[in-house]
């Protein structure tokens, strides 16, 4: 019995800064039929996001609602921000045989995989750690103390590497080949026994 009419959940997680938002932005316009599954958060909303596109934004009010309704399959509070796992989307994606991809920080892709050890978790890795500080700069999204803390524990989630199935160097300018990379993990994963 294989994988392929099971579906499967894929996370996909890695240091902030290191291209998570673009290659599943990529992703999505490659025409597959999983379900990108939208996570919340109470972190406000960077001028180029969406509502409901990028994230769901709530107010620490309704996040905390949804946490008391057991709505969340996973959540935790990421450099200050509440960020969650709607498990209504992972529920409905599934029962309409779709593979879903969670993009999320380390600690939440463990937590699930805890919760959901059938989960395939991929680790978006930047070539090097003088590369995803640059990266990081670049964005022009966080004070000098903000980047200071996400360098910090972008050194310590580096060290999480191998907790993960599968390790993908996101090389810039290469998002092509990290793109390809990804889908031929999935197609691996879907072709295994179950």
């Amino acid at each position: 019995m294989t994988r392929e009419n099971h579906p499967l959940l894929v996370v996909i997680s890695g240091p902030s800064g290191v291209g998570k938002d673009a290659l599943l932005e990529r992703l999505k316009q490659r025409q597959h039929s999983w379900h990108f599954l939208v996570t919340a958060t109470t972190r406000p909303k960077r001028p180029s996001e969406h509502d409901g596109a990028e994230y769901t934004f709530l107010d620490t009010r309704q996040f905390r609602e949804m946490i008391a309704g057991d709505e969340f399959l996973e959540h935790a509070e990421v450099y200050g921000y509440l960020y969650g796992v709607p498990r209504t989307q992972i529920n409905e994606a599934f029962q309409a045989s779709k593979d879903v991809i969670v993009k999320t920080d380390v600690q939440g892709a463990r937590t699930l995989k805890t919760k959901m050890p059938q989960a395939i978790l991929i680790f978006l890795a930047p070539p090097s750690m003088a590369e995803l500080e640059r990266r990081l700069r670049e964005r022009k999204t966080d004070t000098d103390a903000d980047l200071k803390r996400r360098t910090a524990t972008a050194w310590q989630e580096m060290k999480c590497q191998v907790e993960f199935n599968h390790v993908v160097v996101n090389h810039k300018g290469r998002l092509a080949e990290t793109i390809e990379a990804i889908e031929k993990i999935i197609a691996q994963e879907k072709a295994k026994g179950a």
